[in-house]
C-alpha cells in the first residue's frame, strides 16, 4: 500500500503542495486531476523520490520513499514512472527498448514478455522498427511498455495518452488499464482527460490551491459535483438556482419557468450542444437536433437532479 502522510513541498520557496494525505491500496487505481499548475505532475515526481519533501512522509508498504538527499540514484525497483518526456534509446528497435532491462539469461522468457507487452500497447507490427522513426504517440506507447517490462508493484503515469491520436486512444486505454488490474499493479495517473478516469479509476483526487479538495469515487463525484471545478472536468454544466446542472440534464419541454433563447448550435455527433441565453446568462444543454438562432425554448431539469 502507498501511504502519503502530510506531504508538503515547495519549489524555490513557492508552495506547490500543501499537507497532502491519501492512501492507495495494492492494485488500486488513483486518478489525480486539477487545473494546469495545480501540482499534478509535481506530486508524481515527489512520489517517485525526485524531490525532497519540506515535511511529511511517503511509504510504499514499510519502505520510506526518499528524495535525492538520501539516494544517489533516484527511484526504486518496485516503482516505475512514465513522464511526458520519453527517455528512450532511439537507435535500437521497439522490442529492444522494451526488453533492454530484462534478463538475457532467460531468452525465451524475455521474448515472451516482450511480445506480451507489445500486444498490450498495440505495437506488435512495429517490433523491429527503430524508435527514432516512430511518431510521438508511438514513442509514448514504447515508454509505457518499457515501464511495465519488469512488472513493477506501483506505476506513476503522467498524462499517459496525451500524445496518442483518437484512432488508437480508446482501445489502448482499455488495454493498458486492464493489464494493470490483471497484474494487481497499483497505478497513480495524473490526467486532464475524464476518459482516463471514468470506468478505470477507483478513486479521484482533485487538487486545488495546492491541496486535496476532494478524494472520492469518480462515480460519486460525477453524480454529485460539489464545485464547478469538479463539474467542469466531466463536461459542460450550468449553475441554475445555485445548483450545478450538466448540459445533458436539461431537456426541451412545451412550457416551464426556464425560458431561454437559442444563440448557437454545435454538432457533437449523436447530439447538438445548444448555447442559449437564460436571464442574461449563458446556458448550455444537449438536444437531438439543431435549433435555429433566436428560437425561444423552455427547459426542464431531470427529476433526479431536482
Amino acid at each position: 500500500m502507498l501511504h502519503v502522510k502530510n506531504l508538503t513541498f515547495s519549489y524555490n520557496k513557492i508552495p506547490v503542495l500543501k499537507d497532502i494525505s491519501f492512501k492507495a491500496h495494492t492494485g488500486e487505481h488513483i486518478a489525480i486531476i486539477g487545473e494546469s499548475g495545480s501540482g499534478k505532475s509535481t506530486l508524481l515526481k515527489v512520489l517517485y523520490g525526485e524531490y525532497d519533501l519540506d515535511k511529511g512522509h511517503i511509504f510504499w508498504k514499510d519502505e520510506a520513499i526518499l528524495g535525492p538527499k538520501y539516494n544517489l540514484v533516484i527511484g526504486y525497483d518496485f516503482m516505475k514512472y512514465v513522464a511526458q518526456e520519453f527517455d528512450l534509446m532511439p537507435y535500437i528497435t521497439v522490442e529492444e527498448n522494451i526488453g533492454k532491462f530484462l534478463s538475457r539469461f532467460y531468452p525465451e522468457e524475455k521474448e515472451q514478455r516482450t511480445a506480451e507487452l507489445l500486444k498490450v500497447v498495440e505495437l506488435t507490427k512495429f517490433a523491429k522498427t527503430k524508435v527514432k522513426t516512430l511518431s510521438g504517440g508511438q514513442k509514448q506507447r514504447v515508454a509505457l511498455a518499457r515501464a511495465l517490462a519488469k512488472q513493477p508493484e506501483i506505476i506513476l503515469l503522467d498524462e499517459p495518452f496525451s500524445h496518442i491520436d483518437n484512432f488508437k486512444k480508446q482501445s489502448l486505454r482499455r488495454s493498458v488499464f486492464k493489464y494493470l488490474k490483471n497484474k494487481n499493479i497499483t497505478c497513480i495517473v495524473a490526467t486532464h482527460d475524464k476518459e482516463d478516469v471514468l470506468g478505470f479509476a477507483d478513486k479521484m483526487i482533485v487538487l486545488n490551491d495546492n491541496k486535496i479538495a476532494v478524494n472520492d469515487a469518480p462515480e460519486t463525484l460525477y453524480k454529485n459535483p460539489k464545485t464547478p471545478l469538479i463539474a467542469s472536468f466531466f463536461g459542460e454544466f450550468n449553475i441554475i438556482n445555485k445548483k450545478i446542472v450538466y448540459a445533458h440534464q436539461l431537456q426541451v419541454v412545451e412550457h416551464s419557468k426556464l425560458k431561454a433563447t437559442v444563440k448557437q448550435s454545435y454538432f457533437k455527433g449523436h447530439y447538438y450542444l445548444i448555447e442559449a441565453e437564460l436571464n442574461a446568462e449563458t446556458l448550455f444543454f444537449e438536444h437531438y437536433q439543431n435549433l435555429e438562432k433566436e428560437t425561444v425554448i423552455y427547459l426542464s431539469i431531470e427529476k433526479n437532479n431536482l
